[in-house]
């Protein structure tokens, strides 16, 4: 195979639409989440092209759809295993979930990143009614109206500091007496003046009819909230490809600048799996787009 695309998030499929239209005939394996996070989120009004919006759903079926039409393969299965050629001298093998391997000359890594949550079943029953991991992609839906986010790093500052400027009340709920964040982002939530922070406290599970209405908090007390955003952290899913790949201290992996380019020659990572900054669907669909005319730029001078 000339091109091996494994993730179907927004970096996926726009990675395989490039890639059909180069003419590297992609096979694409949609993991265990075929969309990739965006299929638990509702509504997306930030995406360009949807002047009324869209939702996770539709955004992910639209994309899978034209690269289908361009003439991708997409199949079911995961990656579990893989054997890089650490210099291009052969093929690299991918071992399929179903025990079967395959052979790719060039191989585009979109697998994302998971975002951590709390471990409540409530988490589960709320999410994309109330329970976000993304201020920048949901906060816009929570315009004058009150939310908690859960978290005490730069991270957790960032998002409360951004939903203070759309919501009317935000909480920050931190399980210690202390920010772990910077001195400048703490000064900066501390004089905002709509943030409150709720120190030496938890979330212990959440309640509401037809969506979030509250929190019940370690304390005892419950916290009317029209919605909970979490801030303690991702999970680059690039475990299978290490230690091959060279991965920073969190595990995202690591691309020469401004290439998708990673250390093994003929592999390339876009996306959330390859960026711990931004985490949006389009900067994420524009990083496909460089991995595969950067697989196109290496096949052509192999």
């Amino acid at each position: 195979m000339k091109t091996v695309i494994i993730g179907s998030g927004p970096a996926g499929y726009t990675a395989a639409i490039y890639a059909s239209r180069s003419g590297l005939e992609p096979v694409l394996y949609e993991g265990n989440q075929p969309g990739g996070q965006l299929t638990q989120t509702t509504e997306i009004d930030n995406f360009p092209g949807y002047p009324e919006g869209t939702t996770g759903n539709e955004l992910m079926d639209d994309l899978r759809a034209q690269a289908e039409r361009l003439g991708t393969d997409i199949r079911m299965g995961t990656i579990t295993a893989v054997d890089f050629s650490m210099d291009g001298s052969r093929p690299h093998v991918l071992t399929i979930d179903d025990g079967t391997t395959i052979e790719a000359d060039t191989v585009i890594i979109s697998t994302g990143a998971s975002a951590k949550y709390l471990g409540l079943e409530d988490e589960k029953k709320y999410q994309g009614m109330g329970v976000s991991a993304c201020a920048t992609c949901d906060g816009f839906f929570y315009r004058k109206k009150t939310v908690a986010v859960v978290g005490g790093g730069d991270t957790a500052c960032e998002e409360a500091q951004y939903l203070a400027g759309l919501c009317k009340k935000v909480y920050m709920i931190v399980r210690r007496d202390v920010l772990r964040a910077s001195e400048a982002m703490q000064k900066k939530v501390k004089e905002t003046e709509n943030i409150e922070i709720l120190w030496n406290t938890q979330v212990r599970g959440l309640y509401g009819t037809d969506g979030v209405e509250g929190a019940h908090l370690s304390t005892g007390e419950d916290l009317p909230i029209d919605g909970l955003f979490l801030a303690i952290g991702h999970h680059p899913n690039s475990d299978v490809f290490r230690p091959a790949l060279e991965c920073d201290a969190e595990g995202y992996i690591i691309v020469h600048h401004p290439t998708t380019e990673t250390n093994i020659p003929g592999v390339f990572a876009c996306g959330d799996v390859a960026d711990p900054i931004y985490r949006q669907a389009i900067s994420a669909a524009g990083s496909g787009c460089h991995a595969a005319m950067d697989a196109r730029k290496y096949l052509s001078e192999k």
